[in-house]
């Protein structure tokens, strides 16, 4: 998971972008190589929360697909034991040393429904599902490396997902800049799940397909700046390049999955 400024502790689990902000990220290497690393937070002893805003846009790789920016309220809750970013809920193990371990509770806001492409007529609802899990940071020092593993608790497609992620914090002043680079591996039953074509759904032009497991990469950046001491704003801008598994499906017009969303937090 990619993680706020350490002036606020919890970070939304669906970040963005604003294009204006997004020139930052071209600023020289020297500026952000000179910044400390950030590091392993300290656990709170006393509950600290905060509310936002935030809108996002992503393109999904369906054919035609009635795309929708989408408001998303904030809601960050962090304790001890407990972090609650958004849709996503933490319950924090002790810690190894420079490894944080976590188990991990998310709704996932894949899926489609008939309605939304004319391509996808004739096909059954496919829901968003909620994932239980477990996992792990290492904080190098240098790069925070993650690993998260998750199952389809809803019982939907009743699939798997690992995701490898490595980050980097870099601050200049009020700004922060976070690049990120991630591996995720569906398997099997989540792609077809998502992207499979049954029998009875074949259409002229749309055949039957069985998916198989897909890895994805993701690139992605985030840029903050902190207006005072307990606000926060942030723009988030990725593309996940779909594995073949994906791209090879008749539902898929497209090789990527970009993806944008800004937002302002208050922390109390």
């Amino acid at each position: 998971m990619t993680h706020l400024p350490d002036t606020l502790s919890c970070t939304p689990r669906r970040l963005a972008a604003v294009a204006a902000l997004l020139t930052l990220a071209a600023a020289p290497a020297s500026l952000w190589a000179q910044q400390p690393q950030q590091q392993p937070q300290q656990q709170p002893q006393e509950p600290a929360w905060g509310l936002g805003l935030a809108v996002s846009a992503d393109r999904k790789p369906y054919r035609s697909f009635d795309h929708k920016v989408q408001p998303l309220p904030l809601v960050t809750y962090e304790n001890r034991w407990i972090s609650i970013m958004g849709p996503g809920v933490d319950f924090k193990l002790p810690s190894a040393g420079p490894l944080d371990l976590r188990l991990r509770s998310r709704f996932g806001f894949e899926g489609y429904e008939a309605k939304d492409s004319p391509h996808l007529a004739g096909m059954a609802e496919r829901k968003g599902s909620l994932w239980l899990g477990a996992a792990a940071t290492w904080h190098t020092g240098v790069v925070d490396l993650s690993a998260e593993l998750l199952a389809d608790a809803s019982g939907h497609s009743k699939g798997h997902q690992l995701t490898l992620q490595a980050e980097r914090r870099f601050q200049a002043g009020a700004f922060d800049l976070t690049p990120r680079l991630a591996l995720q591996r569906q398997d099997r039953k989540a792609v077809d799940y998502y992207y499979g074509v049954e029998k009875h759904e074949a259409r002229p032009g749309r055949p039957a397909y069985a998916g198989s497991a897909a890895v994805n990469l993701q690139a992605g950046v985030r840029v903050g700046y902190t207006l005072a001491p307990r606000q926060w704003m942030f723009v988030d801008v990725s593309s996940t390049r779909l594995g073949s598994a994906i791209k090879n499906s008749p539902l898929v017009e497209r090789s990527s999955q970009p993806a944008v969303t800004a937002g302002f937090l208050y922390r109390f």
